[in-house]
């Protein structure tokens, strides 16, 4: 029993619950609040418990192999990440990037045993994640969140492009949402539709990045 909690598994320990505590603040308090998004929560929190044991247990080979071995495990990593179904948000991405890195440096930290300077890399450590938090907030609190909206538009006559601001008045007035900016896609003279994306200030998921999405090789800028 003595052999298992070793003074080196016992400060293992103690970086995963801070790198868990930290990235949850992350998720939960910066991310979630505004996305509202309950599959990247799931996803964002499990990876970073998954990265952390995973380098550790790299780390935990033979030194002159480790550096190597946490090379292709991170390059294996992303790669499964990049071959995925459906496109991940650059937001969501963001944080997926910072989760991994934030699990990377607390499972590599002061991995030597009985190393006299443990305390101090800690500190170190405590200090980094809260420099990360801080830019996070202040950049969640300078910038609004932008979402897209794809709509079919009935009102075929208004897209052209000296009748702009008629047509961002009267798409704010029938759906409520301040517009930012408004992309023209694929234009059905036969129905007298149009695909129009609309960029606007909001909370919540956006419905082109959304799981019922439009593939965005189907929307075609005239």
């Amino acid at each position: 029993m003595e052999q298992l909690f070793t003074t080196e598994f016992l400060n293992t320990l103690l970086r995963f619950f801070i790198c868990i505590a930290v990235n949850w603040v992350i998720v939960d308090r910066l991310y979630y609040r505004k996305a509202h998004r309950r599959d990247f929560y799931f996803t964002f929190m499990l990876i970073s418990v998954a990265i952390f044991f995973l380098v550790y247990f790299m780390m935990g080979m033979d030194r002159g192999k480790a550096t190597m071995g946490v090379g292709l495990g991170l390059f294996g990593i992303f790669s499964i990440m990049r071959y995925r179904t459906d496109t991940m948000p650059v937001r969501e991405m963001t944080y997926l990037f910072i989760i991994v890195c934030l699990s990377v440096v607390h499972a590599m930290i002061n991995i030597e045993q009985a190393d006299p300077n443990h305390t101090a890399d800690l500190l170190r450590l405590v200090i980094i994640d809260f420099i990360v938090v801080m830019c996070i907030l202040l950049c969640e609190l300078k910038l609004k969140v932008q979402q897209t909206k794809l709509v079919q538009y009935d009102r075929i006559e208004l897209i052209k492009p000296e009748k702009y601001a008629e047509l961002k008045a009267d798409l704010e007035e029938r759906l409520g949402i301040r517009i930012l900016k408004i992309d023209v896609g694929g234009v059905d003279f036969l129905k007298d539709t149009a695909v129009l994306k609309l960029t606007y200030e909001g909370k919540g998921s956006s419905d082109v990045d959304g799981q019922f999405q439009i593939r965005k090789s189907q929307f075609r800028v005239v």
